[in-house]
């Protein structure tokens, strides 16, 4: 399931609503956890699969959560 965001962020340097769409799956690429994100500015898409870094703190809960498995 998709996790879409109606409300948006604006951006006031590029005057334009900034939402994003992500199906929230962690994904890691050898060096570092993300999750891919559509942003959309004013509605129209502008990046697809943007990577949103997870913060190290995160990384790390997730770690000890794995090990512990």
């Amino acid at each position: 399931m998709r996790d879409t965001r109606p409300e948006g962020v604006l951006i006031q340097d590029l005057s334009v609503i900034e939402t994003t769409e992500s199906d929230d799956i962690l994904r890691w690429d050898g060096s570092h956890v993300y999750v891919e994100h559509d942003v959309y500015h004013n509605g129209q898409l502008v990046h697809r699969k943007y990577r949103r870094k997870v913060t190290p703190e995160v990384a790390r809960a997730l770690l000890s959560v794995i090990v512990k498995a």
